[in-house]
């Protein structure tokens, strides 16, 4: 099991939920790499391109994040996603635990409209998610 009882992970993700800040994304990272306490170890309002500046290739970890995008000119949706990153460079036995460890995720992290697992950086560019998010959404009028 994951330990995520950190009081900050859950500060963090009302944080991002929350109309009233800025901040768009969270950042969970193991203590250690022997270690399966996740600790907060970012937050930002740059968006998914600064989330990805922010991954590190030799770690697996967690992200949540607000995404938003128009439907057409008059509406703007936003919805949230739970990012699970496996870096390229991750060790076996923390690629090994990373899928029972989501299920603990997913109990702070509750509320997202897709999980996405990311191997590389460039799984989380922002129009391939959008399309995926109008999909699972239902209503698209832009025949997506």
């Amino acid at each position: 099991m994951a330990d995520v009882s950190d009081s900050k992970i859950d500060e963090a993700y009302q944080d991002v939920r929350s109309d009233k800040t800025e901040t768009n994304w969270i950042l969970l990272d193991y203590e250690n790499d022997r270690s399966d306490k996740l600790v907060l170890s970012a937050t930002g309002t740059g968006g998914l391109e600064e989330l990805r500046d922010r991954l590190d290739e030799s770690k697996a970890s967690f992200a949540y994040a607000r995404v938003q995008y128009a439907n057409d000119k008059e509406s703007k949706r936003e919805k949230f996603i739970l990012i699970i990153w496996i870096g390229p460079n991750c060790k076996v036995m923390r690629k090994a635990k990373i899928s029972v460890h989501t299920a603990d995720v997913k109990q702070v992290l509750r509320v997202f409209s897709l999980e996405v697992p990311a191997r590389e950086k460039d799984d989380l560019k922002l129009d391939p998610i959008i399309v995926k998010l109008r999909k699972a959404g239902g209503a698209s009028y832009d025949g997506v």
